[in-house]
């Protein structure tokens, strides 16, 4: 079996109450990626509460090449880690 591919990736936009109050950390997400490479469910695993939304928001528009199977594309579901870190 193929790994899923990541082909389009979009950056999670900072939310400003997390940068107002320094808020970084990783939000980590465990997704359900299509036939289709497109991601069709997620359910939170860990991260801060500032930072769920924009990763959820994020990940929702990543685009995966399909997963094969002997040849066939299918459903698979993954891990995905978000990182949110602000510049020094």
């Amino acid at each position: 079996m193929q790994a899923p591919l990541l082909i389009q990736e979009i950056q999670p936009v900072y939310p400003e109450l997390a940068k107002e109050t320094r808020t970084q950390g990783a939000v980590v997400l465990d997704c359900v990626i299509d036939e289709k490479g497109d991601v069709t469910q997620m359910k939170l695993v860990s991260g801060h509460p500032l930072l769920v939304r924009a990763a959820f928001d994020a990940v929702r528009q990543w685009k995966h090449q399909p997963t094969l199977l002997n040849g066939v594309p299918v459903a698979v579901e993954m891990t995905v880690t978000v990182n949110f870190s602000l510049a020094s």
